[in-house]
């Protein structure tokens, strides 16, 4: 137990007046879960001893031995809560077994996270890999949607309606400017920090809310935290955001680009003056992973049926398994306009926010780490560097990410074994992972859908 920390935390309890513990928790496919507890003395002593028994098999786990399991606070996540009405201190949790070691739960995000990250460490030598994520997103002002056996539909109204991309539009027809200034400061008390915001390209309310570096694990909390923050937000103004990753056809989709880098000794492990993008032989390497990977990556970076009416030609969409300086069409683009050593990085642009964030931050961690041991080189493996777009190239010599979530989990099937090194995606991950997304993929594919009305009802 980290005596320090816990005194931290009680000293927030007494000194706020808390009323309420909240342990939060994603279940497998990414949802938000939550247990809260009145305060009573030595409270956090018991949950770190003892913590909080839950049904697992509920989250969606597969079950191992039984399906009761412990979700524990990491002390470190503690924030106070805005969206709570009574003085409310939340935790991130850790899940583990019932068994006489508690044993951390394989199957747990965040145990994947630092098992990755250690791996990091132990493989490849360097301190810290870290993580600057996109956000983008819809805000909409009315929103209805339903699925039944004699009816399907959905329909958004929205604020704004630009004739043409709307890409750092300025106000007054920048109507959510005020929203997303409100949104960073709530952010800010979460503990996470916002490099900028600006409207983004889609025409009917897209934005763009971008943080700042951090690591993997506390990257993939704060990914969970946003979404939280933004959905709260919203519901208090009486609006809705959505970060699905295709909500409106013809429209901008919406990603979750992460841009990445590398520490050792505190210094930036990618930049080498004069290469290519000023990135190094380890640069390339994980690049070369990552784009090798790339399609089984995606039954991890973009996990939904949605994620794959966004990954299409156009709208400058990510779909080539190339890379180069400049390019938004590649699934790595290396930034033009930095020319700060400590900032050289890359940008890995498939993700969407339907993804759990502690599979896919690892997963790629994974791939990265794979191209390292083996010495990918994307040049020589073919992936570029590609300087124009690619929608302007021979595509006979290009490979492309996965056309549907089907091809994503046949990719996956067929290269798994990255994912495997020092056993940090188990089987039975895997194979849930895939019986879950399945039945996703069955339950859309056997739904009649609105414009199949329109094409087929009166033939």
């Amino acid at each position: 137990m980290d005596t320090q920390q816990l005194q931290i935390c009680n000293n927030i309890i007494k000194k706020n007046k808390i009323e309420i513990i909240d342990l939060k928790c994603i279940d497998l496919t990414g949802y938000l879960h939550h247990i809260s507890l009145p305060v009573f003395p030595n409270i956090l002593t018991k949950l770190v001893k003892e913590g909080v028994g839950f049904d697992g098999s509920s989250y969606g786990f597969r079950k191992v031995e039984n399906s009761d399991m412990i979700l524990v606070p990491d002390l470190r996540t503690a924030v106070i809560d805005p969206f709570r009405v009574e003085p409310t201190l939340s935790f991130y949790a850790n899940i583990f077994l019932t068994d006489q070691h508690r044993t951390p739960f394989s199957q747990d995000g965040r145990q994947l996270a630092k098992k990755a990250e250690q791996a990091l460490k132990k493989i490849v030598g360097v301190d810290s890999s870290w993580w600057g994520p996109e956000y983008e997103f819809y805000v909409f002002s009315k929103v209805r949607f339903d699925t039944r056996t004699a009816s399907s539909y959905y329909e958004v109204e929205h604020a704004e309606e630009f004739f043409k991309n709307a890409y750092h539009a300025a106000n007054p027809f920048d109507v959510y400017d005020d929203f997303r200034d409100e949104a960073c400061k709530i952010l800010k008390r979460f503990g996470i920090s916002v490099k900028y915001h600006h409207h983004e390209t889609g025409e009917r309310g897209q934005q763009e809310i971008e943080t700042y570096f951090d690591t993997l694990l506390a990257t993939a909390d704060n990914i969970i935290t946003t979404k939280y923050a933004l959905f709260n937000f919203a519901r208090q103004k009486d609006l809705f955001v959505t970060f699905m990753p295709k909500p409106m056809y013809q429209q901008a989709g919406n990603g979750l680009h992460l841009h990445f880098f590398l520490t050792k000794d505190g210094k930036n492990a990618f930049y080498q003056k004069g290469e290519y993008g000023n990135i190094n032989m380890l640069g390339r390497h994980f690049i070369g992973g990552m784009l090798k990977h790339g399609a089984a990556l995606s039954a991890f970076t973009n996990p939904s049926t949605n994620s794959y009416k966004r990954l299409v030609p156009g709208y400058e969409a990510p779909v080539a398994l190339t890379y180069g300086t400049g390019n938004r069409s590649s699934a790595i683009r290396i930034p033009g306009y930095v020319n700060n050593p400590d900032e050289t990085r890359f940008e890995y642009r498939p993700p969407d926010a339907t993804a759990n964030p502690y599979l896919c931050l690892s997963a790629m961690l994974l791939a990265g780490i794979d191209g390292v041991v083996n010495k990918i080189d994307p040049v020589k493996e073919g992936f570029g560097p590609i300087g124009n777009n690619v929608d302007e190239m021979d595509r006979d010599h290009i490979r492309f990410l996965p056309r549907n979530l089907a091809e994503a989990l046949d990719a996956l099937a067929e290269d798994h074994q990255f994912l495997r090194r020092e056993n940090i995606f188990s089987d039975e991950l895997i194979d849930q992972w895939v019986k879950i997304k399945q039945v996703e993929i069955k339950s859309i594919g056997t739904m009649p859908h609105p414009f199949e009305y329109k094409l087929y009802f009166n033939l």
